[in-house]
């Protein structure tokens, strides 16, 4: 799994991650990928930013549309007394189930004993929207009136008498509990921003209890500038599971690691076939200098002064079949070292070299050595 770690333009970093047994990455970006898009003021926007996390900040017409419709006819001392409980349900984070009265054009409306509650539409269950996709969220949230649901209070702001709510929070517990790091569902794209894409997971029972991010470095091993150029709402994907956050109740995604990486063997499985002679379009350099790709030659000549490294020499290059990064990154290769050589991989955009590297150091010791190097690069 590649990880890119932030650095300034043009500095030179390095990036642990979790190392299998096959291979040892050493990400040095060289170049800042495009940023996340401006953090939304609209509720609608902001509550589905994160599956489980939702913002109070609402726009000025979900604020209007929600107060207006708030209960008064209830005395103040009740109506207080209720505030009272339903901060204790925020503070506890206990479930209640409430009728749902109406709904308006961000969420429904739904009844907390004297109060009535809003609940945005992107914090409801993700099965109520993918168990009929064609219907749109106002129908759907049509049918919903006068059903039960389980909800979790998210804000009870007496003051300026909010009181947001979550469906989704209410189920966390009962199906997070069946899911584990490195589960692989089939999920439904229900978002797409900058970022990422929120992918709804399906179930043994056919529905879509969860929602998950997978983050726009995880959607494929080819170069991702804009997530919509790969995924579209409503695309069926196949995801694994790679972390969970029970505390934020968040569940992170990847597409791409249901995939082997191009480079974990070897430079001749991921060079383009020359379609004139049917092989490899690999260079060699028997003697001939090839150019170092930018920023790659201050870095070999870093680990020539590092102990136990005796030469360090490009022995070929070629051009990937795709694009998987714009940065300079290196890799150990798990080629089996042949006479005191191992092989490092050098790769930026599709282009790939291969470094023979002659030493008394073994892989671990490799490893560290190129940690310090890349420290030491300005």
């Amino acid at each position: 799994m590649a990880v890119f770690g932030g650095a300034n333009l043009g500095s030179v970093s390095f990036s642990s991650h979790l190392l299998n047994q096959h291979s040892c990455f050493l990400s040095c970006p060289l170049k800042l990928l495009p940023s996340s898009s401006s953090n939304r003021t609209s509720l609608l926007c902001v509550v589905k930013s994160f599956s489980g996390s939702v913002t109070a900040d609402t726009d000025t017409s979900s604020d209007q549309s929600f107060n207006s419709l708030l209960r008064d006819d209830a005395g103040p001392a009740q109506m207080s007394t209720d505030w009272k409980l339903a901060k204790a349900y925020c503070k506890s984070g206990d479930t209640f189930e409430g009728e749902v009265e109406g709904f308006n054009g961000g969420g429904l409306l739904i009844r907390f004993h004297s109060l009535v509650g809003f609940l945005p539409y992107p914090q409801l269950s993700p099965s109520r929207s993918c168990k009929e996709p064609q219907k749109s969220i106002h129908e759907i949230a049509k049918t919903l009136v006068g059903s039960i649901l389980p909800v979790k209070v998210v804000q009870a702001d007496e003051e300026n008498k909010k009181l947001i709510l979550s469906e989704k929070l209410a189920l966390w517990p009962k199906y997070s509990q069946n899911v584990n790091v490195g589960d692989v569902f089939t999920g439904r794209v229900g978002s797409v921003e900058d970022y990422g894409a929120f992918i709804h997971l399906r179930f043994d029972d056919g529905l879509y209890h969860l929602t998950g991010l997978v983050h726009v470095s995880e959607v494929s091993w080819d170069y991702v500038q804009d997530v919509r150029d790969v995924l579209r709402d409503g695309d069926e994907v196949r995801v694994i599971v790679t972390n969970i956050d029970k505390e934020k109740s968040r569940i992170t995604l990847s597409i791409k690691q249901l995939e082997d990486d191009p480079l974990l063997e070897t430079l001749d499985k991921v060079i383009l076939k020359d379609s004139s002679s049917g092989s490899p379009s690999l260079s060699s350099s028997n003697g001939d200098s090839i150019e170092p790709l930018p920023g790659l030659e201050t870095i070999l000549e870093e680990l020539l002064q590092e102990d136990g490294i005796e030469a360090v020499k490009i022995n070929r290059q070629g051009f990937e079949k795709r694009v998987v990064s714009q940065d300079l990154q290196l890799w150990l290769s798990n080629t089996p070292p042949s006479e005191g050589k191992f092989v490092l991989l050098a790769r930026a955009g599709r282009q790939v070299q291969e470094i023979r590297l002659t030493t008394s150091l073994d892989q671990q010791g490799i490893k560290k050595a190129l940690q310090r190097v890349l420290e030491r690069v300005p």
